[in-house]
């Protein structure tokens, strides 16, 4: 069940932080075709090219367009341009196209938390505009997030509804009372057609050409259900046929089906949407009658592979509010695979002739961030030879400023990470080591002029062996960073920032196994508020790890907090509203964080008052996400989980 939670951390006792690591290694997919979170593919043919085009809904925005680059026979899918533009992502989980209105374009009907939405097609079947019809579907009652679907059931030339209802799993049909042009929906005539349970999926196909339609639906569970229509175009009635799909989609979970005949062979084929979000495909290589599905891999399947040893770091690098991942390589390149999803799904186009310039040593290992104030990413390589190269980002491309770095010698395959580790604000080092050591090299400059020393002891006798890895994460959202890292013989060891000593705990990282030469980087790549991890490995493939984390309460002798904070509205705005109840006159410190441990906003010696404090801090939001905001008062800590869109 979707859920939209306010997660209140370490306010009357301590808490331990379970991470549960679901490993989905599709997500590293080079199709173009993203991977969200409970994927709906929905096909029609938007911009009347001839082919079919696809919508993805999901839970993580409004739906996602891709457009068949393709034929009508041989389908190619790549993310489009954002025909959804000014659509609320509250009216839109799941979409739909249909021409609603017979005006001879594609109108869009949308399924979100507000319920059913209709958007007028006002521009034209090529390229279509979407105007919101207030108070359209009024007076229906589909509760939140219903999933829509249209097709003319009762053979009266107009098109009726089918609502899959998320709370309860019916099915229900509202035939239109309207006309072809003028359509009208309500809850009086309406027909319950099934209840599959929980969340259902419907979409109308036929799949047995007797000239009706039938009802194929997806659930709060495995596998897909087919109604078939043993009635008639005319009337309707229909009989569950729970195995008709056989082992399709039986490892899979919530899928959410849609069809369209992708090769022009005058059979529909199936792609569905999963939980977890990779699309399934199956050609029908039956007969419009009798259906038989094969299944298609190579439509939205493949994987990423710098050749060997990757070397993964996960950046905003094209600064489009999405992560995107560069990676080193057992031959010295350095990949980009720039992320051309979204924040919550990713999919990647590799575009690595930025860093062609680069060439040093083998075995090379690559970290960005914005290390003199410009507002670009500037880029340091390490490499076999355990030398630091620093590269200048600038307009006309990376420039090596050889003189930077150039006292520094490590014991060899250098693996650098930027990352704040004293949060003065600007960007420290630290870089593992062929010899399984770490090394600190501090900015004691500041966020325009770094000005590096370098601190071989400071994280004591730490040795993972060989090849240490570091990936700097604030895995237990206590404000600072933590240190996983990977070694040369797979081994992974979490290091838990406790007030600046960093004490292994493996705790945090149950589950996880690395392969030979693990390389470990961690990025928020579901949109979910926690930070996922991403492994590379000698091979050179690379291993995605979701982090389904839950905070378990442990008693603790802590006395109860004195301050009470919470935060109104939550999804935020870009001035914060927050309320703090206090017994007494007091000073009290905010610090707004992102996931990844970095400051956003920092507010010191705010003063309360005893009883309830209203405050209205302006925040250096960077972009939609979520955020942390750490209150502190006399030793006592609490800790908020903000969203902002």
């Amino acid at each position: 069940m979707r859920t939209f939670m306010l997660s209140i951390l370490l306010a009357i006792s301590f808490y331990l932080q379970s991470q549960p690591w679901v490993q989905q290694n599709s997500v590293f997919n080079p199709s173009g075709v993203p991977s969200l979170p409970f994927s709906q593919p929905r096909f029609a043919d938007v911009d009347a090219d001839g082919d079919m085009d696809m919508l993805i809904g999901s839970t993580a925005s409004k739906p996602f367009f891709v457009e068949n680059i393709g034929t009508p026979t041989v389908p190619h899918f790549s993310p489009g341009i954002d025909i959804l533009t000014g659509i609320n992502p509250l009216d839109a989980e799941v979409a739909v196209f249909h021409d609603l209105d017979a005006d001879g374009d594609l109108d869009l009907i949308s399924g979100g938390f507000t319920g059913l939405n209709y958007y007028s097609n006002t521009g034209n079947p090529e390229n279509p505009v979407f105007e919101h019809i207030t108070g359209f579907f009024g007076g229906l009652i589909t509760g939140y997030f219903p999933i829509p679907d249209l097709a003319d059931i009762d053979n009266d030339g107009d098109k009726d509804l089918v609502v899959g209802l998320s709370e309860n799993g019916m099915i229900r049909l509202y035939f239109n009372l309207g006309s072809s042009s003028s359509a009208i929906f309500n809850e009086s005539q309406s027909v319950d057609v099934y209840d599959v349970g929980l969340y259902a999926y419907p979409v109308f196909n036929d799949l047995d050409n007797d000239g009706d339609y039938d009802l194929i639906a997806g659930r709060d569970g495995h596998n897909l259900w087919y109604l078939k229509n043993t009635g008639s175009a005319i009337q309707a009635s229909w009989e569950l046929n729970s195995s008709f799909f056989g082992e399709i989609a039986n490892d899979t979970y919530w899928n959410s089906p849609g069809f369209a005949d992708l090769n022009n062979d005058g059979t529909a084929d199936l792609v569905y949407g999963t939980a977890d979000g990779p699309l399934v495909c199956y050609f029908n290589s039956g007969t419009p009658d009798i259906p038989a599905w094969t299944i298609q891999t190579s439509l939205f399947g493949g994987v990423l592979d710098p050749g060997a040893a990757s070397n993964p770091f996960l950046i905003d690098f094209d600064n489009d509010g999405d992560l995107d991942l560069l990676s080193g390589s057992q031959m010295g390149t350095i990949h980009y695979f720039e992320n051309t999803g979204n924040a919550a799904g990713a999919a990647w186009q590799e575009n690595s002739a930025f860093f062609a310039t680069i060439d040093h040593s083998i075995y090379s290992a690559v970290t960005a961030g914005d290390v003199n104030g410009d507002g670009l990413p500037d880029v340091i390589v390490g490499d076999l030879s355990g030398k630091l190269y620093f590269y200048q980002n600038t307009p006309d491309g990376l420039q090596w400023i050889t003189d930077v770095f150039q006292d520094i010698q490590l014991s060899g395959w250098s693996s650098p990470r930027l990352f704040d580790i004293d949060l003065d604000g600007d960007l420290d080092l630290i870089a593992g080591e062929e010899n399984g050591k770490l090394s600190l090299i501090k900015n004691a400059g500041n966020a325009q002029q770094a000005i590096w020393f370098h601190y071989p002891n400071f994280f004591g006798n730490f040795d993972i062996g060989s090849n240490c890895v570091p990936a700097p994460v604030d895995l237990d959202f206590d404000g600072d960073t933590d240190l996983l890292c990977g070694g040369g013989f797979g081994d992974l060891v979490f290091l838990q920032n406790n007030n600046g000593n960093y004490v292994q705990n493996n705790l945090f990282i149950i589950g996880l196994d690395g392969n030979q030469n693990a390389t470990p980087c961690f990025g928020d790549l579901d949109n979910d508020g926690d930070p996922d991890l991403v492994l590379g490995e000698y091979s050179g493939v690379f291993g995605y790890f979701r982090n389904d984390y839950l905070y378990v309460g442990v008693e603790s002798n802590r006395p109860e907090p004195k301050t009470q904070l919470t935060v109104f509205p939550n999804p935020v705005a870009d001035v914060l509203s927050v309320t703090i109840n206090s017994e007494s006159d007091s000073e009290v410190r905010l610090i707004l964080f992102d996931v990844e441990g970095k400051i956003v906003s920092n507010w010191d010696k705010l003063l309360l008052v005893s009883g309830s404090n209203v405050l209205k801090l302006p925040a250096s939001f960077q972009k939609p996400g979520v955020y942390l905001l750490k209150v502190i008062r006399q030793g006592e800590v609490q800790v908020i989980r903000l969203i902002k869109r």
